[in-house]
Formats: C-alpha cells, sequence, structure tokens
C-alpha cells in the first residue's frame, strides 16, 4: 500500500511540474499572437526559436510553483490525503490568480514600455494608484480584468480537472510507510532546484539564458515575464554586487578618466566658454520646462517632423545642443539625472529609496546656498513615484501640484491639470512678482522648474492639429511652451532670465526599439534675455551633464555632482551614457555602443571607433552601482 501511495504522489507531483511547464511554453505564442502586428512577418521558424530558448526559463519558474505542492505531498504520507485537499485546491487559486495577474499585465504594459514586466508598475501603483492607471482607458480596464479573470479561470480548471479529481482524492488511506515516503518526497522535492537555478553550472539562472537573437522583439516575446518580474524585485538591493564586469581596481582607473576635472579635483573652474553675459546678470531667474516624452524626432532642425514648431522657433534664436541624450526611459529617472546629475539606473528608480536620494546632490539646494529661492510647478500628483519626497529634500521650498489648482482643472485629463494651465498659474504668479518688485526692489533670484505631462498617454487634450492622437498631443504642449515664452518676453523679468528645456527621457514618439540610440536623442535648448547670441554646440553629452554645466556658468563649484560633466570645458570628457532595462549606451563622436546586459553581448557598435566605448561604458555603469549602493 506505501508503494502505491508513494507512487501516486511521485506521480501527482511530476504532473504538476509538467502543467506548469505547459501553461508558461503556451504563453510565448499567446503573447506573440496578441502582439501579431509585430511579429506576423516572422517565419515559423522564429516562433520555434522563441518557445525553444525561452524554455529554459520556463523550466525554472515552473519549479519554484511545484516546490509547494511538493512540500503538501510529503505532509501527505502523514495524514489522508483528502484532508489536504483544499489546502491544494487554495494554493492552485492562488497560483492561477498570480500568473493570469502577471501575463495579463504584461500584455497590457509592453506596448507601451517596450519590456517585459519588471518591479517598476509596482513601484508606481504602490506611490499614486490613480496616476499609475491614467494612461489606460476605462473600457481597456474592463476588458483587462475580463481577460485576467478568465484565463485565472481557465488555468485553475486545467489543475482541477488534472490533478484535484475527486475520484483519485476520496478514500486515498495514509501510508503504512511514511518516513519512507516523506524522504522519497524529498528527494524528489530537492530535484526541483536543479531547474529552479538553471542546472549545475556556477552560473545561476537569469534573463540572459533566452537571449539568442539579435533582434530585440525576438528575445522579448522568449522572456517569461514571472521570471522577469521576480528578477527585477531581486535587484532592488545590494547594489555593489550587480554588474562587475572587470576588477574594482580596473574600473576606478577607468572611471577617472570619464569624471569632470572640477568634480575630480573638487575645485571651481572658471567656465572657459559662456553661453549668456554673465556681467548683465550673473544670477539669473532660471527656469527649467521639463517636457514629457518630447524628442528630436519632433523637431524639423533635427530632421524631424514639424511637429514641435514653437521648440524649432526657440532653438533658432537660443543655444540648441545637437548631440544630447536621455538617460534613462522613464520620469522618474529622468528627474533625478536632469535635477541631481546622478545617472539613470537599468534595474531601478532612485526615487523609490527616499533615504538615498537625500544624500544626492541637488541643483535646486546648490543654487539655494547661492540666494535663490525654488520653486516647482507640475499638474499632477507630486506623490507619485516619491517625487514629493525627492522634491523637497533636494531642496525645493515651493511644491505647486494638482492641490494647489481650482478644483474644476485639477482633472481635466487623467494625468490632472493639463500643460496650459500649469503654464497660466506660472505666467500668473510672474505677473502678481513683477508688480510687488516694481515697489520693492532687489529681492532674491529664483529658480524654478515646471514639469508637463499632457503629451503622455491617453493624449487627450483640449487641441486639434494632427489626427495621430500622440503626435497631435505633442503638438499641444509645444503650443503650450511658445504661448509661455512669447509671455515671458513681455514681462520685466526676460532681461535677466534662462529657460532652460530638455525632455525628461527617451523619446515617446516614434516607437523605437530600447536598443536604438537614436530613441535617446533629445533636444535641450537655452533661451531667454540673458543668452547673448543664438548658437548651436555639438557638444556630445546627456541629462546628467546640466547640472554641472549650469553651476560652472553661475560661477558656482559642482564638485559634489560625480557624474556630471560641463559640457563647455574642453579639458572634460564629453559623451552620452543611458540606460534602459535591457541595455547601457555609451556615445562620443567616433563610437556609438549599445551593450545587450541580459544577452551579455554588444547589440549596436557604429562609428570610425567600433569597439573603443565598450570598457568605458562598463566601467562606468560598475562605478554607478558602486556610488548607488554607498548613498
Amino acid at each position: 500500500m506505501s508503494d502505491k501511495i508513494m507512487k501516486k504522489n511521485i506521480l501527482e507531483l511530476v504532473k504538476t511540474y509538467v502543467l506548469f511547464l505547459c501553461v508558461f511554453v503556451l504563453q510565448k505564442p499567446l503573447f506573440m499572437l496578441f502582439y501579431h502586428s509585430i511579429y506576423t512577418d516572422f517565419p515559423a521558424g522564429d516562433w520555434w526559436r522563441v518557445i525553444w530558448h525561452g524554455f529554459v526559463l520556463d523550466t525554472s519558474v515552473a519549479a519554484y510553483f511545484t516546490v509547494v505542492p511538493g512540500l503538501l505531498a510529503i505532509a501527505s504520507a502523514w495524514t489522508r490525503a483528502d484532508a489536504l485537499r483544499w489546502f491544494y485546491r487554495a494554493y492552485y487559486i492562488l497560483a492561477s490568480l498570480f500568473i493570469a495577474l502577471v501575463f495579463t499585465v504584461d500584455l497590457a504594459l509592453y506596448d507601451y514600455w517596450g519590456f517585459r514586466l519588471d518591479a517598476t508598475p509596482v513601484f508606481y501603483f504602490l506611490s499614486s494608484p490613480q496616476d499609475a492607471m491614467a494612461s489606460v482607458s476605462g473600457w481597456f480596464i474592463v476588458l483587462g480584468l475580463t481577460g485576467f479573470l478568465a484565463y485565472a479561470a481557465l488555468i485553475y480548471s486545467l489543475f482541477d480537472g488534472v490533478l484535484l479529481c475527486r475520484c483519485i482524492w476520496n478514500r486515498m488511506p495514509v501510508s503504512r510507510c511514511p518516513l519512507l515516503t516523506s524522504v522519497v518526497m524529498l528527494l524528489l522535492t530537492a530535484t526541483l532546484l536543479i531547474p529552479l537555478r538553471g542546472g549545475f553550472t556556477v552560473v545561476s539562472m537569469n534573463m540572459g539564458h533566452v537571449y539568442f537573437s539579435t533582434d530585440q522583439r525576438l528575445n522579448h516575446a522568449a522572456i517569461n515575464p514571472v521570471f522577469s518580474l521576480m528578477d527585477s524585485f531581486s535587484k532592488q538591493k545590494n547594489f555593489d554586487s550587480q554588474y562587475r564586469f572587470m576588477t574594482a581596481d580596473e574600473a576606478a582607473r577607468r572611471m577617472r578618466g570619464l569624471i569632470d576635472p572640477a568634480v575630480r579635483d573638487k575645485k571651481i573652474v572658471a567656465p572657459a566658454d559662456t553661453l549668456w553675459a554673465l556681467s548683465a546678470a550673473p544670477r539669473p531667474d532660471i527656469f527649467f520646462i521639463i517636457l514629457e516624452s518630447f524628442s528630436v524626432h519632433l523637431m524639423e532642425s533635427f530632421g524631424g517632423e514639424p511637429v514641435a514648431v514653437n521648440l524649432d522657433s526657440i532653438a533658432k534664436e537660443g543655444v540648441l545642443f545637437t548631440h544630447f541624450y536621455a538617460n534613462g526611459t522613464r520620469t522618474d529617472k529622468g528627474l533625478v539625472s536632469i535635477l541631481s546629475g546622478y545617472p539613470a539606473q537599468p534595474t531601478t528608480s532612485l526615487m523609490k529609496y527616499p533615504h538615498k536620494t537625500q544624500n544626492l546632490p541637488s541643483i535646486a539646494r546648490s543654487l539655494g546656498r547661492a540666494g535663490y529661492e525654488t520653486y516647482y510647478y507640475y499638474g499632477g500628483d507630486v506623490n507619485f513615484t516619491n517625487m514629493q519626497s525627492y522634491l523637497r529634500s533636494s531642496g525645493f521650498s515651493d511644491v505647486v501640484s494638482d492641490v494647489k489648482f481650482p478644483f474644476i482643472q485639477q482633472r481635466q485629463s487623467k494625468w490632472g491639470v493639463l500643460d496650459h494651465c500649469v503654464f497660466g498659474r506660472l505666467l500668473d504668479d510672474l505677473r502678481a512678482e513683477a508688480e510687488t518688485e516694481a515697489q520693492t526692489p532687489g529681492r532674491a533670484p529664483r529658480f524654478r522648474v515646471l514639469q508637463t505631462s499632457s503629451s503622455h498617454e491617453p493624449f487627450d487634450v483640449p487641441y486639434h492639429r494632427f489626427d495621430n492622437p500622440a503626435v497631435n498631443a505633442f503638438a499641444y504642449t509645444d503650443s503650450c511652451v511658445g504661448d509661455f515664452i512669447r509671455q515671458l518676453r513681455r514681462l520685466p523679468q526676460w532681461e535677466h532670465t534662462l529657460v532652460v528645456l530638455v525632455p525628461d527621457h527617451q523619446a515617446g514618439y516614434p516607437s523605437l526599439s530600447n536598443l536604438d540610440v537614436e530613441r535617446y536623442r533629445i533636444p535641450l535648448i537655452l533661451t531667454g534675455g540673458v543668452v547673448r547670441a543664438p548658437r548651436r554646440v555639438d557638444i556630445y553629452g546627456s541629462q546628467q551633464d546640466i547640472a554641472a554645466t549650469l553651476l560652472s556658468q553661475l560661477g558656482l563649484p559642482h564638485g559634489e555632482y560625480t557624474f556630471s560633466k560641463d559640457l563647455m570645458n574642453p579639458d572634460a570628457p564629453h559623451f552620452a551614457f543611458f540606460t534602459s532595462p535591457d541595455a547601457f549606451g555609451f556615445v562620443t563622436p567616433s563610437n556609438s555602443i549599445i551593450y545587450n546586459i541580459q544577452a551579455a553581448r554588444v547589440a549596436v557598435d557604429e562609428g570610425a571607433g567600433r569597439g573603443a566605448n565598450l570598457l568605458p561604458g562598463q566601467a562606468y555603469l560598475q562605478s554607478l552601482y558602486d556610488d548607488l549602493a554607498g548613498l
């Protein structure tokens, strides 16, 4: 009798593992069918290669889900099997719900993010559920919820029909040799460690195992979304153990040559080339306008579409940086790069860690020490992604968000207050100040940041110029920027004002791969009454370099900004650095390289100096994570 029970337990555990494995394998063609517009041109052989190469992650995740049934099988040797049936049922219900939820959310988000599910949406949802769902329409939520429940029910019915059949479980006696049965089942459950960690090799299971193609779309289709999510959560700590490309000494040596001399030597370096008349305005008012998802592809001056016509006009009259790049893929990462001179990371968002962001340098704090008053304007929920914590610890004394607008304006769009209302609020404040300052001259200079949000899905704006909703939303925000600059020109503050316009992250339009250098190319424009003459600057840099460049132009120290470089200093190294969940990029005039982190191979290598930027880029990312661990 004991042999019968033991064989039954062994068979049921094997069936459990195989069923989980089948669920994960079948998700790959389902994913490709859902995104048929992306995968329709791939031959059947590529579909089979996706399944084959993704199989290794499926075996690992299936092993994770089979551990609990294995432990229950051990318990069944000591008690009647039918008594445990309800524990099995509860577990399979929870497992079915979790697998269905991950797969459904992954399907919904992939089109927008361009990479498989990670910890990011969880962070966003916990910080502000309303804003996290702002890009999603009501019908899409209903459709997604229906699909999620139907898929969960389908998975559970599979387990219920195959593993929980009453005729198998009822009247099954207790084993006459429970100790032997327990030992055998424990050893069998322990063998799950082999697929769980990916075999017997030194390297444990990771997503790089499924990367087999030079076409990123096929690699993404091969990824198991449950593994991607768990892997992302595992990389939210122990930063100093991640991205070890070389020895610490070699990384430090290479990193030394990538640091601005003013940072390395902790000294103030007079600007070799000034962008505005410092004698006329040594401490100008400074405006940062951070533009949601903008890119060079919207501007004719870069050979793009004639969408951001106002930005083009402003660029012609101001200073335009022509080889400037975004550091990352999301707003929370871009804000830290712009305002703290700190590069974006592939696997995490620094805003998640208030105890670390409070230790970052910041432009607001640096300018505050120089006598500036600091303000931040944003039409959305400032608690989203821990933004409130970051802004306050960065030194912004006043934060104007959705709750400070009239109630009727607060939710004109799913992201909150529309851009023209936010610009209008800022102009009202400036006009009020102009009247006050006419009577009390000698006021402190001011640093203001305005963050737009309307050029973000669902692109619901009170404007119509283009039929494409995304393009039309960019044109709307561009019109708001143009109107603001025209209005600002009429105010007395204009003569001592510097305006910095920069997008928050990589291009939201057009839809390009994360492994395309051009997706990260963005405009950086300086305008205002203090700008001495129109100019194009062809120096290479990225968002993290704004801090050092601005502070150097003001004659202020920037030695604490380890990763920020003065773009106008000829002695500083000039390069652009960016990251995505899949990769990092390192761009100079002679070489553009993108290294696919998951696949551990170079994805893009262009220019006369092919391969030259690989080791510097690896040293830079390794040093970034060393610094991140010590914050």
